[in-house]
């Protein structure tokens, strides 16, 4: 299993109890949450990538269970792993989930990828 079931079921218990249209994608590994065609959160074995809005990025690092993004040896500003110490409780899930859906509506949407037909 690359991506904890479980934890993914509670993602989308969340936004189905806002009523957030969403669709998931199984990638790198993990399992990926868009919402308005935006990366939203990702469940990657049993730790949450969440986008936050950078302006609290550093404040966001402070707290227990949260940590930088960092596939390629430099931090990803606005991405955040959060940890089960920042995620076992419910509320503490909640927390996170709504500040990635807080700051949705001000992401960038990723560039679609042209398909090269020959």
């Amino acid at each position: 299993m690359a991506y904890n079931e479980y934890l993914s079921d509670r993602v989308s218990q969340f936004l189905n109890e806002k009523s957030v249209s969403f669709i998931t994608k199984k990638m790198m590994g993990g399992l990926l949450f868009m919402v308005d065609d935006k990366m939203y959160v990702g469940v990657n074995n049993d730790e949450i990538m969440a986008r936050i809005n950078p302006n609290i990025y550093k404040e966001s690092l402070r707290k227990s269970g949260c940590k930088e993004m960092n596939f390629t040896g430099r931090p990803m500003k606005g991405f955040v792993f959060l940890t089960d110490e920042a995620i076992d409780l419910d509320k503490d899930l909640h927390y996170w989930l709504q500040l990635a859906l807080d700051f949705n509506p001000l992401a960038k949407a990723s560039k679609k990828r042209k398909s090269s037909k020959k």
